[in-house]
């Protein structure tokens, strides 16, 4: 297998013009597209519509390629945005896709991908162990699928399932976004064996913050009954030339932590080069403001700041060390980080063309 990215920066939500463009032209080939991950100008917030615009137009464009209805293509892609591209941040989306090579690999790992949907959840179950569990087994399936190791796994996306209530149904309350994000994590931690399983309870979920993901990026949304999730990593089972490598952040200026992820993918000098920007094809981060109030020890006032969401100064923040190291603001940062790296920190990763 062999994985191809192609990235599209937009001029607004429902931009696909340029994706639409070559699509016509054949050099993407759309039945083997696996998902569709980018940033849009949005807030961010839960009333963030640009998000749904963006796949709304997506799916508009590629229903006629996949001989699918527009309501349908969803089913079969994996489409995750996330709003709040403050600062330096480029609108941007990123198309993932698979073709079985006809020759075996012969060379050293390579990019693999791998997407699957959990189970349906009942509302009970959101935020809860069950979620934790489901999300595991998935995870550790995507692994086997793609045939890499959990050493090997360097960035898991999901867009958490936050179950419909029926009619008359009472609200469960961790049926919603941060413990659902908080769960899928954890369920990451657990198939990569980032974390002792003894220490896993429903009463840990969001309260033990010893327990986190160094590879998980999740988002959640409401009336998804099932959680889409798409794993990253490097194979030897797989051929190309893309690779992926991650770091974690200790806090949302960890800047050496940025230069080690680039050091590993081949990158020494600071900024990068114009070539070695070419090299860049995703960077990819979760983070969120510490929730202590501080930051190495000072106070800081992110989370009281009525005036500017916590969220959009974390992005703002992230994104800026990003592209001042690299040159390219094609960033996908991702914010409320439960369960993804210590508090106030949250894992950065990479994929980059080698130079081998």
């Amino acid at each position: 297998m062999r994985t191809y990215i192609s990235r599209f920066f937009t001029q607004g939500p429902a931009d696909v013009r340029e994706f639409s463009d070559a699509l016509a032209k054949g050099l993407i080939t759309p039945k083997s597209i696996v998902a569709i991950i980018g940033k849009t100008e949005g807030n961010g917030g839960v009333n963030d519509f640009t998000r749904e615009l963006a796949i709304r137009a997506l799916s508009e464009v590629l229903a006629p390629f996949l001989d699918l209805e527009r309501h349908q293509v969803e089913d079969h892609i994996m489409m995750s945005f996330s709003g709040g591209t403050e600062g330096v941040v480029a609108p941007h989306f990123l198309v993932i896709w698979r073709i079985q090579e006809f020759e075996a690999p012969t060379g050293p790992k390579r990019l693999a991908v791998a997407v699957a949907r959990t189970r349906p959840f009942r509302p009970d179950e959101v935020g809860h162990l069950p979620m934790v569990a489901e999300t595991a087994r998935c995870v550790k399936e995507l692994m086997q699928e793609a045939q890499v190791k959990p050493g090997d796994v360097h960035f898991v996306q999901i867009k958490g399932a936050i179950a419909p209530f029926s009619p008359g149904q009472k609200a469960e309350p961790r049926n919603n976004m941060a413990y659902s994000r908080g769960a899928s994590a954890i369920g990451i931690a657990l198939a990569l064996n980032e974390i002792d399983p003894t220490k896993v309870s429903d009463e840990a979920i969001l309260q033990d913050w010893d327990l986190f993901s160094h590879v998980a990026s999740t988002s959640a949304k409401p009336g998804l009954e099932r959680s889409e999730i798409l794993l990253i990593g490097n194979s030897a089972a797989w051929s190309g030339d893309l690779m992926a490598a991650h770091r974690v952040m200790k806090d949302i200026i960890d800047i050496e932590a940025i230069r080690s992820l680039f050091v590993e993918l081949g990158f020494t000098g600071f900024p990068l080069t114009n070539d070695e920007r070419q090299r860049v094809v995703g960077l990819f981060a979760k983070a969120e403001a510490d929730r202590r109030h501080l930051l190495r020890g000072i106070r800081h006032t992110m989370l009281s700041d009525d005036d500017i969401s916590d969220t959009r100064y974390a992005r703002c923040v992230v994104g800026t060390l990003l592209v001042a190291l690299s040159g390219v603001s094609a960033c996908y940062i991702s914010t409320r980080a439960e369960h993804h790296g210590p508090l106030g920190g949250g894992p950065i990763a990479m994929i980059a063309r080698t130079d081998e």
